[in-house]
Formats: structure tokens, C-alpha cells, sequence
């Protein structure tokens, strides 16, 4: 009770940051518009990157090289995922690899967590999108990934701008960033660190596979409750990370009730820009919120377009399904755990007085 009225309390950090509110907001708001006119599914990949760049705040002091590689990464990790669609095995090592990165990446923070969770966000989605609407290459994925994200950029340049500022912040010093995130590292155990990872692996080259081998249309439900649940916080317990799941998949149905009783792109439009921009503006500080909030927002970017809403039980089974298999995994790392910390004092050896 104590741990969830902290993190109520806690969940946004600071003042509503109203301006970079309106760069995702505008960000967005331009290729969904185009989208609309058009009926062409190209411009929901610009404003899915004008979204993942407008993670990051650009009056920071490294904000705009933040966006720079918020861009870039997002664009190959969609890329990687749109080219891996058709190939099972394919799909297995990389979902795999990006489930051993974003572990990797939670190591050193929750900054660092929520790159890895855009990326794997990113990497889902370019799966799941795979045979829907009007691009059949990679290549054009990631581009009018890298436009939107420079739309935003800028965008960024006129808030850097309008509050006096430089339009390029000087770099920072490398050595030092790097002996700080080794310095949280550490305190982790690597015992711990590695259960998780294995986790993270199963968890999500499952869920890619599964995708595959079940041609699932609109897989990235599935994949998504799965990343909404990896969380290195939970430090083993296995009661969040049921809550967590569950919590994912009340989120998924709220939000397929919603998209069914609209069932109207403009509509979606309509309510999807003002959601971008609060929640641009009250962006969560807490990480298991920010997956939430970031993981909703993505879902709800990339079916506000759609046309077939009506087909609410195709994402409800995916959500289902998406989380059985993470409690599943989670289930499994937990006996993992048990087994290990069991063997630990017997494996100790003997003292000699």
C-alpha cells in the first residue's frame, strides 16, 4: 500500500512541461492529418517517429541529441522488425536479442530502460504492421521513420530558439557518463541481472515467434503486453509482476472498447492528439508508469488509421494471449530463482575451524 501511494505520488516529476507538449503535438499532428487526406499508411511511420522524438525534452541540455538517437534507433529497430516479419526463425533472434538489450539497458537505469523500451516498442510495431496497408519495403519504413523524427527536431530547434538557446549543445564528456552508468551497474546483483535477462530473451523471441508461426494480424498487441511487463524494479517478486501483467491487459481492453466504439479515423484523431499532448506534458517519472503511458499512446498512434475496428476480437485474443505467455515466463523465472537461492548456501564451501 505504502509502495503504491509513493509511486502515485511520484508518478511525474517537476512542472507540466508544456513546451515540448506542443512539439509532440504539432510533431504528430501533421503526418496523422496527411494520413487522413491521403488513406496512405506511410505517414502513420512519420508520426510514429515524430512521437518517439518527442520523448525527449529539447530544452534539456542534452535533449537534442537525445532526439537525434531516439531517431535513428527507432527507425533501424522498426526496419529490423518490418524485414524480419516474414521469416520465423528470423524473428526468433532478433526479438531475442532486443529482450537481452533492453535488460541490458535496464542495468543502468531507468533512463536507460526507457530507450530500450522505445526501441523494443519500435521493433514490435514493425512487425505487426508487416502486409497492413501500403509499404512493402524496410527501407521506406525506416525513412519516413527518420522524417518524422526530424520534423520534430525541427520543431525543437524553434522552442530551443524562442527560449534563448543554443541551437546545438556542446557534447558531453563520454568517460564520465560511461563510469557512472558502470557505477549503477554495479549494484545490481549479477545473479539477479542474469535471470532477468534470460527472462527478457524468452519472454519476447516467444511472442515474436509466436506472431510468426500463427500469422497473427495486428501481433503487436501480443508483443507489447509482453514488453509492458519487463521490468528489472520488480527485483523478483512475482506478485507485481502479475499485477503488472494484468494491469497491461485491463490497459489493452479499455483501449479496444474505446477504438470499437469510435471505429472512425477521424475521430481517433481527434482524441489522439490532445492524449499525445498531455501526456507529452505529464510525462511519467516513475518507469513502470512510463512503459504504461508509452506503450498506450504507441498502441493507440498506430491503430488510430485503422479500419477495422470492428475486429475486436482479434486484439483481445493477441492481449490474452500476450499476457499468459508473460506470466508464463515470469511464472518460470520465478522457480528459477527459488532453485538458484536454494542451491547458493549449499554449494558454499565448508568452513574449517
Amino acid at each position: 500500500m505504502r509502495h503504491a501511494l509513493k509511486q502515485a505520488v511520484s508518478w511525474h516529476a517537476g512542472p507540466p512541461a508544456w513546451g515540448p507538449a506542443v512539439v509532440a503535438l504539432l510533431g504528430c499532428a501533421l503526418p496523422l492529418l496527411l494520413g487522413l487526406f491521403t488513406d496512405h499508411s506511410g505517414f502513420l511511420w512519420a508520426a510514429t517517429g515524430a512521437f518517439q522524438a518527442a520523448q525527449a525534452n529539447a530544452l534539456h541540455r542534452f535533449g537534442m541529441l537525445r532526439m537525434l538517437m531516439l531517431t535513428i534507433l527507432g527507425a533501424l529497430s522498426a526496419g529490423l522488425g518490418f524485414w524480419a516479419a516474414g521469416h520465423p526463425l528470423l524473428s526468433l533472434a532478433l526479438f531475442a536479442a532486443f529482450g537481452l538489450h533492453l535488460a541490458w539497458l535496464q542495468r543502468f537505469g531507468s533512463e536507460a530502460g526507457k530507450l530500450g523500451v522505445g526501441l523494443a516498442v519500435c521493433l514490435a510495431l514493425g512487425q505487426g504492421q508487416f502486409g497492413i496497408g501500403n509499404l512493402h519495403n524496410p527501407y521506406a519504413v525506416g525513412m519516413l521513420f527518420i522524417l518524422g523524427g526530424l520534423w520534430v527536431m525541427l520543431l525543437a530547434f524553434g522552442l530551443r530558439g524562442a527560449h534563448g538557446l543554443r541551437m546545438w549543445p556542446r557534447m558531453p564528456r563520454l568517460i564520465g557518463l560511461f563510469k557512472v552508468l558502470r557505477r549503477h551497474a554495479r549494484r545490481l546483483p549479477r545473479q539477479q541481472w542474469r535471470v532477468h535477462a534470460l527472462g527478457c530473451s524468452l519472454a519476447f523471441a516467444l511472442a515474436g515467434l509466436i506472431i510468426q508461426l500463427a500469422a497473427l494480424p495486428r501481433g503487436y498487441w501480443l508483443s507489447l503486453a509482453v514488453v509492458a511487463t519487463m521490468q528489472i524494479e520488480f527485483r523478483g517478486s512475482l506478485v507485481r509482476a502479475l499485477q503488472s501483467g494484468l494491469a497491461s491487459l485491463c490497459a489493452a481492453l479499455l483501449l479496444i472498447a474505446f477504438g470499437h466504439s469510435l471505429q472512425s479515423p477521424p475521430l481517433m484523431v481527434a482524441t489522439m492528439l490532445p492524449l499525445i499532448f498531455f501526456s507529452r506534458a505529464f510525462q511519467a517519472n516513475n518507469y513502470g508508469l512510463f512503459v504504461m503511458q508509452n506503450t498506450l499512446c504507441f498502441v493507440l498512434l498506430s491503430e488510430c488509421l485503422s479500419h477495422d475496428w470492428h475486429l475486436a476480437q482479434v486484439r483481445l485474443f493477441n492481449s490474452l494471449l500476450g499476457a499468459a505467455l508473460a506470466m508464463s515466463v515470469a511464472l518460470a523465472m520465478y522457480g528459477l530463482r527459488q532453485q538458484l537461492s536454494k542451491r547458493a548456501p549449499t554449494e558454499s564451501p565448508p568452513e574449517h575451524g
